[in-house]
């Protein structure tokens, strides 16, 4: 299965993360099939760039979004 999700990057402590799609056995950080997005929760509000095309090419795939990502989707207006 596939799955939209975020992929964890940054320093200890100062998280960043990257909006990929994955094969859900996948680790947390390996190997994806491609980034769309980024997110990063340090800055005040916090910065969500989405490519919306690729998102929802993936989606009408069959990737199935986290919880988490479903939510930033929803924010960016996808």
């Amino acid at each position: 299965m596939v799955k939209i999700r975020l992929k964890r990057m940054g320093a200890k402590k100062a998280p960043f993360y990257r909006v990929v799609v994955a094969d859900s056995r996948t680790p947390r950080d390996g190997k994806v099939l491609a980034e769309i997005g980024t997110y990063d929760p340090t800055k005040k509000p916090s910065e969500i760039r989405i490519d919306t095309d690729a998102a929802k090419d993936w989606i009408s795939k069959g990737a199935q979004p986290t919880d988490t990502v479903r939510a930033l989707l929803k924010k960016s207006g996808v």
